[in-house]
């Protein structure tokens, strides 16, 4: 018979959507902002992805052969996890740092719950956490302290770099977090140079930032990746504006640069690609607003009332915990479910 009825388990309908379709989409949106991070850094950027890239692919495969099961490299999640990783580090970071990284994001950060789609916590997150918290001194000294292009390569760059130098992270927050409390300055008052405002770094944090992270050397590329990544579908727009516009709403109401704080740091690459992983984020509309105000406001909270001047890897984690609470108390309305009338019974 030519019309046949089929019955199956749920979902009915389908799409050419698959993983590594959608993790696809995202790479590919990572590779102009990845190719301008190596142009600017050099060869030491190149060594801490494919070192970080690497450890995510190994850690995967290693886990995944552990248990017989299929390996499944071939849906692109762990090269993802290894690029988006590799982004967050600081370009003269130590390869074998990098490796460790990796490895523990497909380990502890995906593999332990139980693989792709199971895991808790953003897995690129967690291996920069520990590597974090284990190596310090290279995490916050692994960082490039001048331009390799004109673009950047001015008087105001020397002025900013002189206040990165005080800051020992190279760090436009860092820098600014001294601007705005020179007692914090390990050398006091007099080593912060006059007249430093967040305005000055808004030319190369567009284009080209020669301090911060691997993935922090274009907001503007951030951005358009961004831009294409809601244009195809594959991300909703709800959680990174709000995240931005919570933070910089917050910071304007401190009385800084809302701005400065916008571009600077790991704010864009976070909200645009990390928050909006499909495992650690609400399934709910309204519960994506939530998630994106609480991720601006604990991003605020440790910018300017913590030692850290960053926040952005802490404030996802932290928000990642809270995702089952908000699915749990927001949920959408069943399909074919309609709110009861008055007084009926």
């Amino acid at each position: 018979m030519d019309n046949q009825l089929i019955i199956s388990t749920s979902p009915h309908i389908r799409d050419s959507i698959n993983t590594r379709r959608i993790m696809c989409h995202v790479i590919v949106a990572l590779v102009p902002v990845t190719v301008w991070g190596v142009v600017i850094h050099g060869l030491s950027a190149f060594w801490v992805l494919l070192s970080s890239i690497t450890g995510a692919l190994l850690g995967e495969f290693l886990v995944v052969k552990g248990r017989r099961q299929k390996v499944t490299l071939d849906d692109c999640s762990a090269l993802l996890t290894g690029l988006l990783l590799a982004l967050t580090l600081p370009p003269l970071l130590p390869w074998w740092v990098a490796a460790v990284a990796g490895l523990m994001a497909t380990v502890l950060g995906k593999q332990i719950f139980g693989g792709l789609g199971h895991n808790l916590f953003n897995p690129a997150l967690v291996g920069r956490a520990v590597v974090f918290v284990s190596w310090t001194a290279y995490m916050t000294q692994s960082y490039a302290k001048s331009a390799a292009i004109s673009i950047a390569n001015t008087a105001t760059h020397k002025t900013i770099e002189a206040a990165v130098d005080v800051a020992s992270g190279a760090s436009p927050l860092a820098a600014m977090k001294i601007v705005y409390d020179p007692s914090s300055s390990p050398i006091g008052p007099a080593g912060i140079p006059q007249g430093l405002q967040g305005s000055s770094y808004y030319r190369p944090l567009l284009f080209a930032n020669p301090w911060g992270c691997l993935g922090e050397v274009s907001a503007l590329l951030l951005i358009l990746g961004g831009i294409y990544l809601v244009a195809a579908r594959i991300i909703d727009w709800r959680i990174p504006v709000t995240y931005v516009a919570t933070v910089a709403a917050l910071t304007a109401i401190t009385g800084r640069d809302p701005l400065f704080y916008t571009l600077a740091g790991g704010l864009l690459i976070g909200a645009i690609y990390m928050a909006t992983d499909y495992t650690t984020s609400p399934l709910a509309r309204k519960g994506r607003y939530i998630y994106g105000a609480g991720l601006g406001l604990v991003t605020w909270l440790l910018r300017f009332w913590s030692n850290n001047p960053e926040g952005v890897m802490f404030a996802i984690l932290f928000m990642n915990a809270t995702v089952p609470l908000i699915d749990r108390y927001i949920l959408p309305h069943r399909y074919g479910k309609t709110a009861k009338a008055k007084g009926v019974d």
